[in-house]
């Protein structure tokens, strides 16, 4: 779609255009992690409650088995805090990247909903810490838990945790983007509704991939919110076009 700036960039031009974007966003990123690492310790804490509330009441502890592990995890953490507290800054310098192919008024669309990216993105992470997570380490930590005492170590526990809540930000997003495609007039609500069908199947897919566990109670708590979040995207999708004629 042609841009309304009068001007086209040359391919040097895009690609310094770029590297800008990209050191801008690089920096963000290694400042949020900064911030992240100082408070580590207190992320890994609010991280493993909920464990250390189900084993064995509480009384055993996460363990770790190589020298560099614990180390690992703290920059795992902190790399994914920097991230996160990057996010905002990301999506602005994705925006202004492509903004010469854009009009004005799907710029300011695009960055009118920047703070709902953020707030959705901790809507995901808050609905997975504390509604889906509690039941998928119960079930994990006590199936045929008179067979094996469970030893859990702490860099396998933070990587189930943190892909778990990261993918559920991401999937949190699904209502924000289709509104925005259908402000762009990529897609359409009725098109969106004939989907349902595939919709549910897919949302049942993602389920399986996203939940750490095999039982379909914890695939079926993250499926029906997606399935849910894709309504509320038909239904914005919808109010983004009410005023066209159909």
């Amino acid at each position: 779609m042609p841009g309304d700036q009068g001007k086209k960039l040359t391919l040097l031009e895009h690609l310094n255009e770029f590297r800008k974007r990209l050191v801008i966003v690089l920096l963000s990123m290694a400042l949020g992690t900064a911030v992240a690492f100082v408070f580590h310790r207190k992320i890994i804490e609010i991280l493993t409650e909920s464990v250390h509330d189900i084993l064995v009441g509480g009384d055993a502890s996460l363990i770790y088995t190589q020298l560099t592990e614990t180390l690992g995890v703290s920059m795992k953490i902190s790399l994914m805090g920097g991230f996160v507290l990057a996010l905002p800054v990301v999506f602005y310098q994705i925006v202004m990247f492509v903004s010469p192919g854009l009009t004005t008024r799907e710029r300011r669309y695009l960055l009118m909903f920047m703070p709902a990216v953020v707030i959705t993105f901790t809507l995901g992470v808050l609905f997975g810490y504390f509604v889906l997570l509690p039941p998928a380490l119960r079930f994990l930590l006590t199936f045929d838990a008179d067979i094996a005492t469970p030893m859990i170590t702490i860099g396998n526990y933070i990587n189930v945790v943190t892909r778990l809540l990261f993918w559920l930000g991401i999937v949190f997003e699904i209502p924000i983007v289709i509104f925005l495609l259908a402000k762009l007039r990529l897609v359409s609500y009725k098109k969106l509704a004939s989907g349902r069908k595939l919709a549910i199947i897919f949302a049942f897919i993602l389920g399986a991939m996203i939940t750490p566990t095999f039982d379909p109670i914890n695939q079926t708590l993250v499926a029906v919110p997606i399935f849910l979040l894709y309504e509320s995207g038909i239904w914005l999708a919808w109010v983004a076009r009410r005023k066209d004629k159909n």
